[in-house]
């Protein structure tokens, strides 16, 4: 079963979502409009028409799970997510920031940690930035061994933003002196 592409409204603004037969594959940041959050879709080629029956509920799921996390309620995303195409190490360091609650936050070397390689922070640096699926899989919950936010596709202050939603305080955009 080929990918398609569906547009959700939040009060943040439109994300764009591909499915697959397994589930979530990529989802967008928030944008003001369809036409900007589809240009960020990465994947390729997508079939045009309806979402499957399956499709469609996890899309309903989806609204709703995103509709509490933008209120600022506390939310646990859990859409079947398609893990397939990344590499292992990458795969286990996902998977284990996607456990990461709530109103939490863990540092680059504790996810490399939990992943099972203790000296790879760097390499969950690359993790992050491959997630497909940001909001959903947390990749904003991981922030330096210092406690500095540290690298976003999103930007840092859609990061700050997004910890500030979730009530994690104690993080700026301004360089220390």
């Amino acid at each position: 079963m080929a990918k398609k592409l569906s547009f959700l409204k939040t009060k943040w603004g439109i994300m764009a979502a591909v499915w697959s037969e397994y589930g979530l594959y990529e989802l967008t940041f928030p944008h003001p409009t369809a036409g900007e959050a589809g240009k960020k879709i990465t994947t390729g080629p997508l079939t045009q028409g309806n979402l499957s029956e399956e499709q469609s509920a996890w899309e309903m799921q989806l609204m709703s799970e995103l509709k509490s996390y933008f209120q600022g309620l506390p939310t646990k995303f859990t859409v079947p997510i398609d893990w397939n195409d990344y590499p292992d190490f990458r795969l286990k360091a996902l998977r284990f920031t996607a456990e990461i609650p709530f109103g939490q936050v863990a540092t680059y070397g504790g996810v490399a940690s939990g992943a099972g390689k203790t000296r790879a922070a760097r390499a969950v640096g690359g993790a992050m930035h491959s997630n497909r699926t940001p909001v959903v899989v947390p990749c904003h919950r991981v922030v330096g061994s210092g406690g500095s936010l540290t690298g976003f596709g999103g930007g840092l202050e859609l990061k700050l933003k997004l910890l500030e939603l979730e009530g994690v305080t104690g993080f700026s955009l301004k360089k220390p002196h």
